[in-house]
């Protein structure tokens, strides 16, 4: 790594953890519900026309059933309002209605904070689909994965004495219907309205235009296939079809209301772009520091969600020791992808061809970015948004070197737990704890403890079917497309890659981040349906078993530290959470990287 990409990852993070802390003082507040009078006065109407209280709290099967109604409630509207958009309004493109598996796939994508997206925005979506539909979700989506972190955090920090014990007996962990209001309305809407003016004032578009036709500054020449009087592609002889010579001096610019859905885009950890070159377009992201905010957006609730943690609890060292976890990982992550992309490419090496930066070219492997950023941005992106559950992108993964795209790809496969998605991140980290400390129970021959809570078979097992339900999907699911000739045809490149093509694809879909190596053609039937699938698994199938682990933990007595309790805040616990998160959560898809990014490495070098 080069100086400069010390200096940037540095900044970022030192600029990461000042914004954090003061949030997480903030989440802790939210979490207990220490709030202020006058929101709760506020908030009191929308309970009572609701029929709830925060005085009623859920054991953990209710508020999993309500997350689960509300969320499928979810689905249904947004499947129906894309059904319809081209008899809304606000849709001056007129954009036709969404096909009904594209429907499908972007309901339960956008539902469950996946945001993956087989469809071009700009093409594809009206206004009113973008904000009603879309960004709608963006917030209640990223609400729900921190009601998820809320409750468990809640199951930790119980501690039942007198009028508590029976609520804590029967597994309560909360109201569902309050934290997902409280962390919409006092958390998500603020940033999200301050961040939209700031990006707003960085250039990011925020209009209602109709889409603009502008002169170019020079005639282009293009092909198109050419159709006969009925309508159909004509073909020659040979079946190929007959291309037709065009010329244009315009260009279409598409509009619309950017800055707004950019912002909870990035503090959702959401992903999901308004434009299809997603935060590679200039309408989204126009300046280097734009560049630097929106990627401090994706990591700040997670960061700050570790210190609440921490607060919650009663020890900020615990906070501290998961939020050092994740910044080892994701270091090594940036120090593993950087010089793999600023290397380039060592066929083109082997061709006499300069690939060294200097002050005349960028050097390195620039295809698929933006010369606005370069590669030391464009890494350090790509490892925050695959870290974060968010997807976003500011360059193209499929065209990173191998070594360079394995890492989003192990970054999504370790669960999304480096920071991960608001809320996910921090739940599924846990939930690694939980084992790591069975797994130093077993060592040393004691009832293993976390937080002063007993870990038991209960739930160990609970949290096996949490780790073990996204590598099932994502394995099965690949498995499937590579073996259907359905899967196989979506493939734009044959061999290695055309198979870290569909493994990165069910990576993503199944822990929920939504990014893709773009050459796979993922907007069929059979892709639409399967991802689909995966998203739907793989973000409810780790909630529901999340949740029962809540609602154990807080029906259990807080035991008191003594001599024999193992530390869980200092560098030893650090290392072996770290050890767990890598061997547990990646080793599933070795073989898979293998027949994928590591074949396509080896390929690379002349002679293999």
């Amino acid at each position: 790594m080069t100086t400069s990409s010390w200096g940037l990852l540095a900044l970022y993070l030192v600029l990461l953890l000042l914004a954090a802390w003061p949030l997480g003082i903030w989440l802790a507040r939210l979490s207990s519900g220490n709030l202020p009078r006058w929101m709760q006065r506020v908030e009191a109407p929308l309970y009572r026309l609701a029929g709830t209280s925060p005085d009623k709290s859920m054991n953990w099967s209710h508020y999993a059933l309500a997350l689960l109604a509300f969320n499928a409630l979810g689905v249904f509207a947004v499947y129906a309002l894309q059904r319809v958009q081209l008899w809304l309004p606000l849709n001056p493109a007129g954009m036709a209605n969404v096909s009904p598996d594209s429907a499908f796939n972007t309901a339960v994508s956008f539902v469950t904070n996946t945001n993956w997206q087989g469809y071009g925005g700009e093409s594809t979506m009206s206004y009113l689909t973008q904000m009603l539909v879309l960004a709608v979700q963006n917030f209640l989506s990223a609400a729900t994965g921190i009601a998820v972190a809320f409750a468990l955090i809640r199951g930790f920090a119980a501690r039942p004495t007198g009028a508590e014990q029976e609520r804590a007996r029967l597994g309560h962990v909360g109201n569902f219907w309050v934290d997902i209001t409280r962390i919409t309305s006092w958390l998500l809407l603020p940033l999200s309205l301050v961040f939209a003016v700031v990006l707003a004032g960085q250039g990011v578009i925020q209009n209602f235009d109709a889409y603009k036709d502008v002169a170019t500054l020079e005639v282009n020449a293009y092909q198109q296939p050419k159709n006969g009087a009925d309508g159909q592609p004509l073909k020659d002889a040979k079946g190929n079809p007959v291309m037709e010579d065009l010329k244009t001096a315009t260009q279409s610019l598409a509009m619309g209301p950017v800055a707004s859905q950019e912002a909870i885009k990035m503090i959702g950890t959401n992903g999901g772009g308004f434009f299809n070159a997603n935060s590679a377009h200039p309408y989204e992201n126009p300046t280097a520091l734009s560049n630097l905010l929106q990627m401090l957006a994706i990591f700040l609730i997670p960061a700050a969600l570790c210190f609440a943690f921490g607060r919650e609890v009663g020890d900020l060292r615990q906070g501290w020791a998961v939020l050092a976890a994740m910044t080892v990982m994701f270091v090594i992550a940036v120090i593993v992808i950087t010089p793999a992309e600023q290397a380039g490419n060592p066929l083109i090496g082997a061709l006499g061809v300069d690939q060294t930066a200097s002050s005349l070219q960028s050097g390195g492997n620039m295809e698929g970015k933006e010369v606005r950023y370069g590669i030391n941005a464009s890494s350090l992106f790509a490892v925050i948004t695959t870290a974060a559950s968010c997807g976003a992108v500011n360059a193209m993964h499929d065209s990173f070197t191998p070594l360079g795209g394995m890492v989003p790809m192990v970054m999504i496969q370790l669960g999304e737990v480096v920071f991960g998605g608001v809320g996910s991140g921090l739940y599924g980290m846990l939930v690694f704890a939980i084992l790591a400390v069975f797994i130093a129970g077993l060592m040393i021959g004691r009832t293993p403890e976390y937080l002063g809570k007993k870990i038991e078979s209960h739930e160990m097992k609970l949290t096996s079917i949490a780790i073990l339900v996204t590598p099932i999907v994502v394995l099965i699911g690949t498995a499937i497309a590579v073996v259907a000739g359905d899967g196989r045809a979506g493939i734009a490149n044959p061999g290695a890659h055309g198979f870290s093509e569909i493994l990165y694809a069910f990576s993503s879909a199944a822990n929920n981040n939504g990014s893709a190596f773009a050459g796979l053609s993922a907007n069929t039937p059979f892709y639409n349906g399967m991802l689909g699938l995966a998203v739907w698994l793989g973000r409810f199938g780790v909630i529901v078993p999340v949740l029962a682990i809540a609602g154990a933990l807080a029906a259990k007595k807080r035991l008191p530290v003594t001599a024999g309790t193992m530390p869980t805040h200092g560098p030893l616990f650090v290392a072996l959470l770290i050890g767990t998160v890598l061997l547990v959560g990646l080793l599933n898809y070795v073989p898979g990287l293998a027949l994928g990014p590591m074949v396509e490495h080896l390929m690379l070098w002349p002679g293999h």
